[in-house]
């Protein structure tokens, strides 16, 4: 699997062009804005977009779908149903942020732990990792050792849990279960910031790694 990291919004969220580099069929992972800037990346790279898929339901993951979507005219796939909530509230968290109006709108397929989406020929692994949002998830790819982890996990830090439904027990505990079991070599895409490792991050992050458990 091939990845460019596009940062966009204020917030530097980190959209993810994904694609099968055998077939040239890809994704965008959080078309959070910059609908141009994407676009533009997409013609630069000739890929194909299939579809959007979504890690969780914030703003500066999610403002840029519905225009994204209309214009490959592709499903939106993702997240977790327990992130409903997010996408309904999509005007309001547009007035919080200061970000342009977006509108709610529900994915044409919710994820849910042990799904997979199919980019080309690549084979996208689902995780539910609550914490950071009840609905988030993270996307495997094996034969490439990446995941995309959204905003699971970052370089030396976790994702915040005081929004509404955060869980920083569970955020925790999805780390540690789920991400952690993943090969230490695997390369780590987050939500913000730069690239990482599993081993890494287990070895040193202060919220999480091995040594502050034991």
């Amino acid at each position: 699997m091939k990845i460019l990291v596009i940062p966009v919004t204020p917030f530097a969220q980190n959209c993810s062009l994904i694609w099968d580099p055998d077939t040239m069929k890809g994704a965008l992972v959080d078309p959070g804005g910059d609908e141009e800037k994407l676009y533009k990346a997409v013609t630069e790279q000739q890929v194909t977009i299939e579809k959007i898929i979504l890690t969780h339901g914030h703003l500066d993951h999610v403002g840029g779908t519905t225009a994204v979507a209309a214009h490959y005219n592709v499903p939106i796939i993702g997240p977790h149903i327990g992130d409903k909530f997010w996408l309904d509230a999509l005007m309001q968290q547009s007035q919080m942020f200061g970000f342009p109006p977006a509108q709610p709108f529900s994915p044409n397929q919710w994820l849910t732990e042990d799904d997979t989406i199919s980019v080309g020929n690549l084979t996208l692994e689902i995780l539910h990792c609550p914490g950071h949002t009840p609905g988030h998830v993270a996307l495997v790819e094996r034969s490439s050792n990446k995941v995309i982890v959204g905003d699971i996990i970052f370089a030396g830090s976790i994702g915040r849990t005081d929004f509404p439904q955060g869980n920083h027990q569970q955020l925790i505990e999805a780390i540690r279960e789920k991400l952690f079991t993943l090969p230490d070599e695997m390369t780590v895409y987050p939500g913000h910031g730069p690239t990482t490792s599993i081993g890494h991050e287990r070895s040193t992050n202060p919220f999480v790694a091995d040594a502050k458990f034991g």
